[in-house]
């Protein structure tokens, strides 16, 4: 394997990065199978590294069934043959590498495909066996074993339990498809140690860990009940039965260990849906060293809002040792630029009800949503801390609404009986040009149909225009490497009496200040030269649903 050798920051590079999360499947399809593939990848390097991100994060690309897009992995050291080899994946990271863009990949351990090796050795296995063990088999109730072990619900749908051919049941938290590991045994520790130095010895540089707090398991009978999977179920003492455990920490210092092989140590980040209190430990230096913060990505565009977010997750980080993540879309929530434009408060089913109703592609309320959109990634960039991006936000791409059921591929949308249309609107392949049969996302045609005001949103249609949204990320990012300081930040008191929570203004080191207004009406500016703005400054002055970028020393 070829070595690569980054000269500045090495060892904490992830710090303040900036990530772009790629969908292998929707990125860029090379072979024209209508499937986005590895050369895809290889063939946008340059749009990449123009772009101006420090990371590229790859959702799995790992062979599948795709159950759940790829989450329901078969082998955890191979390539799809659907996405390429071993060796284009190689050349990928040897492209990015020398362009100084560090390659972070997926990993799903808490569970496998129904089609990985292990399980099928287990379903051939007897109950008990050594096989069996990797999984989490239990019998029935009911005379003759006929009824799952208990009613714990899975993520998509009515129950986490299928039945065997044999009459045991085996548990999956997602789909059938999905049976969950049993990492109370060594084995299924050790395996995964070994896909870390597996993929860390081809050169990948850090790992995000898919489902990072459900790990750990309490099987003890009688099982205990579980009211819900949202985050307000989860009790802080660590004693839910599924997620957020204490001993799941014991797998991560493991981890650690391998990781800190390398030099640079490898990085990781973990998907953690717990209560903000919990979050640290995921983060700690001698765990994963960094979780996920979602919290904005699930904010109303609202001025208190963000600011208490802000407040309370610098300092978990501070408590971690680590830096925040800031994320405002990835591939399992509706894009942004869509949600600030729906009514601010709406619940998921609420959501959910206008994305099944609603008959066009575009919110009526476009323009507002973009707009705010454009003000909360350059806000979001102000910040000290990691930045998560997700592919096709840089070029302001909207959720695709109106997918038919002919086309919908997520398992939400039917193991929740047809009431969640789920992921697929935002997994929509991308645009690269402003016609063709897949708007150049590949020659011949998209796994997921594209809609027909795609092609405005096309790289191609803002490659340009000193005015599109690709435009504005190329410039804040390109900035933001100039100004990045210290992680610290000083809030900024601007008041408008109309409307004194309208604005949220906070000075970084280096003597810049990044201000946005929340509301409709402009406000007076601070003092200072203007770097960037998310929309036209009118007068002198910040217009509302803006954000602006200030040199004040």
């Amino acid at each position: 394997m070829p070595e690569f050798t980054f000269l500045s920051g090495a060892g904490d590079w992830w710090r303040q990065a900036v990530i772009y999360q790629v969908y292998p499947r929707s990125f860029a399809d090379a072979n024209g199978d209508g499937i986005g593939d590895l050369e895809g990848v290889i063939s946008r390097v340059d749009y990449l590294a123009e772009l101006g991100i420090d990371a590229v994060w790859l959702s799995p690309f790992y062979p599948s069934a795709l159950a759940d897009g790829g989450y329901d992995v078969d082998d955890y050291r191979d390539v799809d043959p659907k996405i390429g080899t071993l060796a284009q994946f190689d050349r990928m990271t040897e492209a990015l590498h020398e362009r100084g863009i560090r390659v972070i990949v997926d990993v799903v351990p808490n569970h496998s495909s129904n089609r990985h090796v292990w399980f099928q050795e287990a379903l051939a296995a007897p109950a008990g066996s050594a096989a069996r063990e990797r999984y989490i088999f239990r019998e029935g109730r009911g005379e003759n074993g006929e009824l799952a072990p208990n009613d714990w619900p899975s993520h998509f749908g009515p129950t986490s339990w299928t039945r065997a051919p044999d009459g045991q049941w085996y548990l999956h938290l997602f789909a059938p498809e999905q049976p969950d590991f049993n990492w109370d045994n060594p084995e299924v520790r050790d395996d995964f140690l070994e896909t870390f130095r597996f993929w860390s010895d081809r050169g990948v540089d850090g790992f995000r860990i898919d489902v990072a707090h459900a790990l750990i398991k309490d099987m003890t009978e009688p099982f205990q009940e579980i009211s819900g999977f949202e985050q307000a179920n989860i009790p802080l003492d660590g004693s839910h039965p599924l997620f957020d455990r204490d001993e799941v920490h014991e797998i991560y210092a493991s981890w650690r260990g391998v990781f800190d092989e390398y030099d640079p140590p490898r990085v990781a980040v973990a998907e953690a849906w717990v209560p903000s209190e919990r979050r640290p430990r995921y983060a700690s230096p001698d765990g994963l060293g960094q979780a996920f913060n979602f919290d904005l990505l699930l904010a109303d565009w609202d001025q208190a809002q963000f600011r208490d977010i802000i407040a309370e997750n610098l300092l978990l980080a501070a408590q971690s040792g680590s830096s925040s993540t800031w994320v405002l879309s990835n591939h399992d929530v509706i894009r942004h630029a869509t949600r600030y434009g729906l009514p601010s408060g709406l619940s998921v089913d609420e959501v959910n009800a206008w994305l099944l109703a609603d008959g066009g592609n575009i919110v009526e309320n476009h323009e507002l949503g973009l707009r705010r959109a454009r003000a909360a990634v350059m806000l979001m960039l102000a910040l000290p801390g990691a930045t998560y991006l997700y592919q096709g936000e840089e070029l302001g791409l909207f959720e695709v609404a109106d997918l038919d059921a002919a086309a919908l591929q997520d398992p939400q949308w039917m193991r929740s009986g047809f009431l969640r249309k789920g992921r697929d609107g935002c997994r929509v392949p991308l645009p690269w040009t402003r016609a063709g049969s897949s708007f150049g996302f590949g020659t011949d045609g998209a796994h997921l149909p594209q809609p027909g005001w795609f092609g405005g949103c096309s790289v191609e249609a803002e490659q340009d225009d000193e005015g599109s949204t690709l435009s504005l990320y190329r410039r804040v990012l390109a900035l933001r490497k100039e100004l990045q300081g210290a992680e610290e930040l000083d809030w900024v008191p601007m008041s408008d009496e109309a409307r004194p929570d309208a604005v949220l203004a906070f000075r970084r080191p280096g003597g810049w200040v990044s201000a946005t207004n929340f509301g409709l009406a402009p406000v007076d500016l601070p003092a200072g030269r203007i770097l960037a703005s998310s929309s036209p400054l009118v007068g002198g002055m910040l217009t509302g649903n803006t954000t602006v970028w200030l040199a004040t020393d």
